[in-house]
């Protein structure tokens, strides 16, 4: 039997993904799953998965899949438009399992990184001191807005966090070139897999909502991730030291709000804080760093 899985959205969410393969895989030992994504770098080494396919790279996806093959199942909805998801009774991985009648046993996502590419990438990271890596954005390439105030950490607070680390650390943040940088960082814009390989070499780890996290869960190691619009209940995992915004101190403006309070990307009009320096206690997220087990 094949099982066509379609993925959209983005790398963290491909990520994510790999835990309802592993469900399904458990369900359907015999299965042949077929994955339809933007990010096939993601599955690279999972023996799970039969065949990774982007989504502008569908030729004769009929004729191989589908025709003279009814047995194939299709798992193509969006899970962020079900009952369970909007209505905040799940984890999203649990209610992606359940949607589509698989099972979920609390699987988590997983990477797999060879031995080649640990050392080949290894040696772009090497550090004198500890490394710290942190994510202060997310968000699609060349968005109009750099920052986003319900996903972002605000600049304000991570350069206070960077200034009581520096000493100790190679604080290396992770950022696309139309993305703010902090002062005293290394700022890295590289490769899917070769991000992979810095955390997975890294000593501390600060990160947003964003796919940082969820690559840190798939190799096994906690970190301090922090939460505005999101909560870690539908996207995070108990491994993580998940740290909430403070409650807002103004009344939002929620007038354009459908399925979710906020809008990830941030609109102003939605803004319930007096400024940034409001969402978020320094000294909250500094000591759960220096508590952070590696």
């Amino acid at each position: 039997m094949k099982i066509v899985f379609q993925i959209n959205g983005g790398i963290g969410k491909s990520v994510m993904a790999t835990a309802v393969c592993k469900a399904i895989k458990t369900q359907h030992p015999d299965s042949k799953i077929i994955v339809i994504t933007g990010y096939p770098e993601v599955f690279e080494g999972n023996r799970r998965i039969f065949k990774v396919i982007k989504h502008n790279e569908l030729s004769y996806f009929y004729k191989d899949h589908i025709d003279e093959q009814p047995d194939t199942q299709f798992f193509m909805q969006e899970p962020y438009l079900h009952t369970d998801f909007i209505q905040r009774r799940g984890h999203l991985i649990k209610v992606w399992c359940e949607m589509n009648g698989i099972k979920y046993n609390g699987e988590l996502p997983e990477l797999f990184i060879n031995h080649k590419e640990k050392s080949s990438f290894a040696g772009m990271f090497a550090s004198p001191k500890p490394i710290f890596v942190i994510q202060t954005n997310g968000g699609m390439p060349n968005q109009t807005d750099k920052y986003s105030w319900s996903r972002d950490l605000p600049f304000s607070t991570a350069q206070k966090i960077v200034d009581q680390f520096a000493a100790t650390h190679n604080v290396v943040q992770i950022k696309r070139k139309d993305q703010p940088q902090l002062n005293n960082v290394y700022p890295v814009d590289a490769t899917f897999r070769q991000l992979a390989v810095l955390i997975a070499l890294s000593d501390k780890r600060l990160f947003i909502d964003s796919f940082g996290q969820h690559v840190a869960a798939a190799l096994g190691m906690s970190s301090v991730v922090c939460w505005i619009a999101n909560v870690p209940s539908q996207f995070g995992y108990e491994m993580h030291t998940n740290i909430m915004a403070n409650a807002p101190t103004l009344e939002p403006e929620l007038r354009n709000a459908v399925l979710s309070k906020y809008n990830t990307n941030g609109i102003e009009t939605e803004f319930p804080y007096n400024n940034e320096e409001e969402i978020f206690d320094v000294e909250v997220i500094i000591n759960a760093l220096i508590g952070d087990i590696k």
